[in-house]
């Protein structure tokens, strides 16, 4: 008698444990495949791929901002939206300096 009550305080051990490995059988036998995964995912993982490659790609044959010579950047583009780029600021005063 001495042995099932012994066994009595560790009945919650046991259904603990029995549960545990039906979870993990049953993982095993119901859940899809690593390749039924694999391959109704491909294209994502095949277009992440292909993106990350182009960012690392253009990253490094991109020139860095401090190679480009300009004083401020986008300064020559400010200068031909406001109408006056520099070529037209010394066309004028050569105009000027002739009359």
């Amino acid at each position: 008698m001495a042995v099932p009550e012994k066994l009595m305080k560790y009945k919650f051990h046991f259904m603990f444990s029995t549960l545990v490995l039906l979870l993990i059988l049953s993982l095993f036998l119901i859940a899809p495949r690593f390749l039924t995964i694999l391959s109704y995912f491909w294209p994502l993982f095949m277009s992440t791929a292909l993106f990350l490659f182009a960012v690392l790609f253009f990253g490094r044959t991109s020139p860095l901002v401090s190679e480009i010579s300009s004083d401020k950047p986008g300064e020559g583009l400010l200068d031909y939206v406001a109408g006056q780029p520099e070529e037209l600021i010394q066309k004028e005063q050569e105009q000027e300096e002739e009359k």
